[in-house]
């Protein structure tokens, strides 16, 4: 076993020279990869941790790093780098097929927990534990970087408000949520743009949450959320959003998704459908499955465009926001280290949750790990605006998009505070 992780580690650094590490093996001894300063140390402390990476591939990996059977000192990017270099699955060894598990570890997209308990749900660990970590919207999900030194608040404000352009939202105009996380969209919407929103959560947490801040923000009768299954939403909307959503729909139920946003987007009406997918099909990873998000599936983007069409739906403009998605990923992972002892000393708080050890090592390894995978693995966060049936004023180009004097709320803050102004900008009509 030794011999053959030692050929694996040799044959990954003749592919990253650039890359120095040491590897401190369960018998004591150590591998020193390269000459220049270590970035990393691996330290494999038992045999049987090293035959489970090759025997279970992302299960043992992530099973044995969160019980501290392997360890990293230094820089984690680092090793999990390795994973996401293009030449890692072309490497020919002697145990080939072995290989191949381990690879399909390292090129994993998004993984998560085994901690104490199986997470039936990924977003019901406690408003406090996400606030820890998010924006102060608590939005969990790719916020949008106009330049390199804005924070993350204003980058998820950015998104917020590029996909209100996007979808040329009006001041009283209806808009459907669906799977509305902790109800940022939303309430951006009603407070920027004026728009009568309404959303919906299979999440105890956020539903309570954005209840509670409804009531906050005085917005009653303006937001409305709803616990119920996206499939027993009702009503007919002048635009859709579904941001972050779909990837946990799964492909089997992917036509009965778009059935639902037909049924519920007006004819002609403007929908923008925001999901982390994949440029050809990719098995979902059985370890982000199993702990962390049961049943996800990032589509093909092959396969939604293939479905809107039977629908309907007219694709007319996406954006490939990968790099966006990284770089919300680095505040997060930043921001969760800040924060890492506030988060132990969260045990206990949120109806007996458990914030130990191998929680903190689960998701520092998600954390990480999804934003390497967006940065040089298969992972991609696709953007995409689709009208109703032919719809011939939306804008032919994309100026609506970045001319910043168009946004409503640059001129004297939230619509809500300016009641009788109409500042956005009319669809073109040719």
């Amino acid at each position: 076993m030794k011999r053959t992780l030692q050929a694996l580690l040799k044959a990954l650094h003749q592919h990253l020279p650039e890359s120095n590490f040491d590897v401190r093996f369960w018998d004591g001894s150590i591998e020193r990869y390269g000459n220049g300063t270590r970035q990393f140390t691996l330290i494999i402390k038992t045999e049987a941790a090293a035959r489970r990476i090759f025997s279970d591939g992302t299960l043992g990996f992530g099973e044995e790093y969160m019980a501290g059977n392997l360890e990293v000192e230094g820089d984690l990017r680092g090793l999990l780098r390795f994973g996401f270099d293009p030449a890692f699955s072309k490497l020919k060894l002697s145990f080939g097929n072995k290989l191949k598990v381990l690879a399909g570890f390292l090129f994993y997209r998004q993984t998560l927990n085994k901690a104490r308990v199986n997470i039936s749900a990924g977003y019901d660990h406690g408003n406090e534990f996400y606030q820890l970590f998010l924006d102060q919207s608590m939005t969990y999900t790719c916020a949008y970087f106009k330049h390199d030194d804005d924070t993350i608040e204003q980058a998820q404000d950015q998104k917020h408000d590029h996909i209100c352009k996007k979808l040329q939202l009006q001041e009283g105009e209806t808009l459907v949520d669906i799977g509305c996380g902790f109800g940022a969209m939303m309430f951006y919407a009603a407070e920027h743009y004026g728009a009568i929103v309404t959303g919906c959560t299979l999440s105890r947490k956020q539903y309570e949450y954005i209840s509670d801040q409804i009531e906050e923000r005085g917005l009653q009768g303006q937001v409305n959320v709803q616990f119920i299954d996206y499939r027993n939403m009702t009503g007919s909307f002048d635009k859709f959003v579904s941001i972050g959503m779909i990837e946990h729909v799964g492909r089997e139920f992917h036509p009965l998704y778009f059935r639902k946003a037909k049924q519920l987007l007006k004819p002609g009406g403007v929908g923008v459908l925001h999901m982390v997918g994949k440029d050809a099909r990719i098995p979902a990873d059985l370890w982000l499955k199993r702990y962390l998000f049961p049943g996800l599936e990032c589509p093909f983007i092959g396969d939604i465009f293939g479905e809107m069409g039977k629908v309907g739906f007219v694709p007319v403009d996406m954006e490939n926001l990968r790099l966006h998605y990284s770089k919300t990923l680095d505040w997060w992972a930043r921001r969760f280290e800040e924060n890492v002892d506030k988060i132990r000393a969260l045990s206990g708080v949120n109806g007996g949750m458990v914030y130990d050890e191998p929680f903190i090592r689960m998701w520092r390894f998600y954390l990480n790990a999804c934003l390497l995978g967006l940065r040089y693995g298969t992972d991609r966060l696709y953007q995409t605006t689709f009208t109703n049936g032919i719809n011939n004023t939306y804008p032919i180009i994309r100026d609506h998009l970045y001319l910043e004097g168009r946004r409503a709320s640059m001129e004297t803050g939230p619509l809500v505070e300016r009641r009788g102004r109409m500042p956005l900008v009319a669809p073109t009509v040719f």
